[in-house]
């Protein structure tokens, strides 16, 4: 009778820890879930907002470029081209 006792208050031990077990792994892969949705929000925002810098300087470069066909005389820079000199 103490032997059969003695079993059961080892599997009742058992499964005690691979509760205790089971619970810590839940525990850690919410954890990690809620740092890779953190994560992947700061991600989305930052995609944002250099897609958002992208389209400005996109237009101004467009802007440069059409107020270059409406004044030919302002130039894009030239490695050959050298300072006039005046006087």
């Amino acid at each position: 009778m103490y032997v059969i006792l003695a079993i059961l208050a080892l599997l009742l031990l058992t499964l005690i820890v691979w509760v205790a077990v089971l619970v810590t792994r839940l525990v850690a892969a919410s954890r990690s879930a809620r740092k890779r949705e953190a994560v992947a929000a700061r991600l989305a925002a930052v995609a944002q907002q250099a897609a958002a810098e992208h389209r400005v300087r996109h237009a101004a470069a467009e802007r440069s470029s059409a107020l270059t066909t409406v004044l030919p005389a302002i130039q894009p820079e030239e490695e050959d081209r050298k300072p006039r000199r005046v006087a």
